[in-house]
């Protein structure tokens, strides 16, 4: 945590809206695409973000400075998310056609394609679609692991700080997590190849 990180987040503790925006500002990307990811598109996922600014600017004076802001910040962004999720109890899609915001750029989810036929580019985007909807299948203890672990890449360290359990149980909870989305992958693929038959 740098100095500047510190002494926004003392100020912002002691209500001074704009440390705590400008605090905020440093993160806020990375957020926005956590939510995007969870919440599966943009206005609902600037909503559960806004939602999640007011909650952590409510809550920052409990924080304890033990983690990283960070980590406190996503575990927030993720609950929020999450919560939001278990009420609409619905699906909703994932989208991981539009890139997303790293603290190096842009970065693109896409498959590897040479000079691509129209068929094979059905195909491809089928598959995606395959894959996404496979995803939002999952409980959300499932499908927030495979979020943050696959698509927003954190490490298992993070994952078990921002959901607050122990490493054993992110990794227990990405190896079912994967193992179910291969099984739902697989029926797809068995029950689309009797169909075109």
């Amino acid at each position: 945590m740098s100095d500047q990180e510190r002494l926004l987040i003392k100020s912002s503790k002691s209500g001074d809206i704009q440390s705590f925006e400008e605090l905020i500002s440093i993160y806020e990307k990375k957020a926005y695409n956590i939510a995007l990811r969870i919440m599966g598109n943009e206005e609902d996922a600037k909503d559960m973000t806004q939602e999640a600014f007011v909650r952590i600017f409510k809550s920052i004076a409990n924080f304890k400075e033990q983690s990283a802001f960070s980590t406190w910040m996503y575990r927030i962004v993720t609950n929020v998310c999450l919560d939001e999720m278990r009420k609409r109890k619905n699906e909703k899609l994932i989208s991981i056609d539009s890139g997303f915001e790293t603290e190096d750029g842009e970065i693109k989810l896409e498959l590897k394609s040479n000079s691509e036929t129209p068929e094979e580019a059905y195909h491809r985007k089928e598959n995606k679609q395959v894959i996404v909807g496979a995803i939002n299948e999952l409980n959300d203890e499932y499908k927030s692991v495979i979020v943050l672990r696959d698509v927003q890449g954190f490490s298992y360290e993070e994952i078990a700080s921002i959901l607050s359990c122990s490493i054993g149980t992110v990794k227990s909870r990405i190896n079912r997590g994967r193992n179910l989305l291969k099984d739902k992958l697989k029926s797809r693929l068995e029950l689309s190849k009797a169909y075109n038959v």
